[in-house]
């Protein structure tokens, strides 16, 4: 007498062996019936094909709606320190900075900034006299932070402080006023006044379009401070650091208490998140967006699933002989209504992975990638989820699709082979 283990062994081996039998068999019956499987499932590969690059775009979309986002408010998350003196006195900002440097140390923040941000005009000499050319002023990790592109050259670092000739970087429309010189020559911007002296061009910002002229300089605050000895006082600086995105909710309230402490009263600390993550509505509007568009690829999916549907019932008035036949044999019901099922689901999810291979060629292809989303950054790898929500609907498409022929055929009797 068998053990109950053998005995469990023995239905696992029987379970598994019909199911086997009976994909094996689907599989014949779609390579014999090769031309009515490719024209019943064009439209299931389209509809999977869409909706899977639907999910794939969105993706890339997000990511560059954040990267679009964090240009101009920061990375997740960026916490941005505002101070201003409530009694209308000069703020002391080395004090300031000084204070700030030892409550970092409590901190460790990585990536921290300080900026003045187009308060200053800066005198350059250009070929037609001197321009007042709006200008920054921020420390190295100010790019980092806001994932600030180059069109060619660096950014600052940490030791070009020491330079005799301090870097700057400009904006393409002021590259090109001065003629486009390459940064390899090291070209020099002459400024006048309290900046007198010469700037070696270390990058150039992109043009935001073919609309965009501004003419900018942006220069690292302690080589401005060296210049000017200290800040004006009717230029205000801010302050960004990058921390963890969990944690900003946290940080925020104290770290305000942190800098105030110690400080002239009447100095007033803002601190707040600057960047998209702070707004729900952003990860709430992208997700309406995928909504819309996945409802309407479903829809078209829903659509190739009922052409299948009628097709999967004319060729099964066609099958009745060869069914009847097989029922004369001994075939259960069952086998009967699992074998024209799995024909069905198999050819769908056959049809599900060409649709997926031919989306992810879609959205990865130059031209999309070049169009939609130049000058990405960190672009993101095809979504896994996008594949399996494709394939999951193929295969769900099959089930509901050969579900009604399947009953028909459990109905056919071996009478039936006769007529037929």
């Amino acid at each position: 007498m068998r053990s109950p283990a053998e005995r469990g062994e023995s239905v696992g081996s029987r379970a598994l062996a019909s199911i086997a039998g009976t994909l094996t068999e689907s599989w014949g019956e779609l390579r014999t019936h090769k031309l009515r499987v490719i024209l019943s499932l064009i439209g299931i590969a389209v509809a999977v094909a869409a909706l899977t690059a639907v999910v794939g775009l969105g993706e890339l979309q997000k990511q560059a709606m954040l990267e679009n986002n964090e240009r101009w408010g920061g990375r997740i998350a960026t916490l941005r320190i505002e101070t201003v003196s409530e009694t209308g006195s000069p703020i002391d900002w080395n004090a300031l900075d000084e204070q700030f440097e030892r409550v970092n140390e409590r901190y460790g923040f990585t990536h921290a900034t300080r900026l003045i941000d187009g308060a200053v005009q800066l005198p350059v000499q250009l070929d037609d006299g001197v321009h007042q050319i709006p200008s920054r002023q921020f420390d190295p990790a100010y790019p980092t932070i806001h994932r600030t592109a180059l069109k060619q050259g660096r950014w600052f670092r940490p030791d070009d402080v020491s330079l005799l000739a301090p870097p700057i970087v400009v904006t393409e429309p002021l590259w090109e006023r001065i003629g486009s010189p390459p940064l390899s020559a090291h070209p020099l911007l002459e400024m006048t006044g309290n900046v007198v002296g010469s700037y070696q061009i270390v990058g150039v910002t992109p043009k935001a379009g073919e609309w965009d002229t501004e003419l900018r300089v942006d220069m690292l605050y302690e080589s401005y401070l060296q210049r000017v000895g200290e800040v004006p006082t009717e230029v205000s600086v801010s302050r960004e650091v990058w921390i963890q995105g969990s944690k900003a909710a946290e940080i925020g309230p104290v770290l305000a208490m942190d800098l105030r402490a110690g400080l002239p009263t009447g100095t007033v600390i803002s601190v707040f998140r600057s960047d998209a993550g702070a707004n729900p509505g952003f990860e709430q509007g992208f997700l309406m967006m995928q909504l819309i568009t996945g409802a309407i690829s479903s829809i078209v999916l829903l659509l190739g699933g009922l052409s299948l549907v009628n097709i999967q019932l004319v060729a099964m008035r066609q099958r009745i002989r060869e069914i009847g036949v097989r029922r004369s044999f001994g075939a259960s019901g069952s086998r009967i209504f699992s074998s024209v099922m799995m024909e069905s689901v198999v050819a769908t999810a056959v049809a599900g992975v060409l649709g997926i291979a031919l989306a992810v060629a879609i959205v990865r292809s130059p031209l999309v990638m070049d169009t939609l989303f130049m000058g990405m950054q960190d672009v993101p790898p095809f979504p896994l989820v996008a594949a399996l929500i494709g394939l999951g609907a193929a295969v769900l498409t099959g089930a509901l699709a050969g579900l009604v022929p399947a009953i028909v055929a459990t109905r056919v009797r071996v009478i039936d082979a006769i007529r037929y």
